[in-house]
């Protein structure tokens, strides 16, 4: 299966290569914000991978079949993409559902120099079955879920799958390799706690980003948010 993506920047003389991970639903343009703090980190120093996950945006696969498994084997895929063009540091990013893919992953790829997460579910399972009235135990193999964009359909698998992940736990094991938790205080889908659960969970060196106000979607946020990471990657990175 294929996965579509981007790359600002190349392996010759940069700091890395930062692989930003979309949301649920989402895809790796980010509505253009994404391709823009792309060309951001190449000004500083950085390259930028963005992709769409499988069943996204312009990547191969049907979005039904989506699994949080699933997108911790392509982020893996795009992790060992940047390797093998002679990037020498991956350091990954992921907003919300992508955050909790990228700590996930980062937990157990020990190539991931450094994990970065953006309104991050904690707790998924949770957050996901709260947002359909359909029981998992029918005879129909998907599920509608409330959206943004109206009901979306999941194959039951989705669910399943999630039952199999602590994300606190996973965060716990990226340590001695720093995590940076970036959270709204206004986030109405994802709720702040989560951010301390992870928080609290992960070992030295860790660090939580609190932004006052701040909705699910950062809507008028996003220069903290960006701002928030560059600092980190310019401490924990050296060029």
């Amino acid at each position: 299966m294929l996965l579509a993506g981007l790359l600002c920047g190349g392996p010759g003389n940069t700091r890395g290569v930062i692989i930003n991970c979309h949301g649920f639903t989402g895809s790796k343009e980010g509505g253009g914000r994404a391709l823009e703090m792309g060309e951001e980190l190449v000004r500083q120093g950085w390259a930028c991978l963005v992709f769409d996950f499988a069943g996204n945006g312009e990547s191969e696969g049907n979005f039904a079949d989506l699994t949080l498994s699933g997108q911790i084997d392509d982020l893996t895929c795009a992790v060992s993409w940047a390797l093998e063009q002679g990037f020498c540091r991956v350091v990954t990013v992921g907003r919300s559902f992508g955050g909790t893919t990228a700590i996930c992953q980062g937990a157990r790829d020990p190539r991931v120099a450094g994990v970065c997460t953006w309104a991050a579910p904690a707790r998924p399972w949770e957050l996901f079955y709260g947002l359909t009235d359909e029981p998992l135990e029918g005879p129909a193999e998907t599920v509608a879920l409330a959206s943004e964009g109206g009901l979306i359909y999941l194959k039951k698998d989705f669910f399943f799958d999630l039952r199999q992940y602590d994300v606190p736990r996973c965060a716990s094991l990226l340590a001695p390799r720093p995590l940076l938790v970036i959270h709204g205080t206004r986030d109405n889908l994802v709720p702040p706690e989560d951010a301390r659960l992870i928080y609290e969970a992960a070992r030295e060196p860790r660090e939580v980003v609190l932004l006052e106000g701040a909705d699910h979607r950062f809507s008028q946020h996003h220069r903290m948010v960006w701002d928030a990471l560059f600092d980190w990657l310019s401490r924990h990175f050296a060029a």
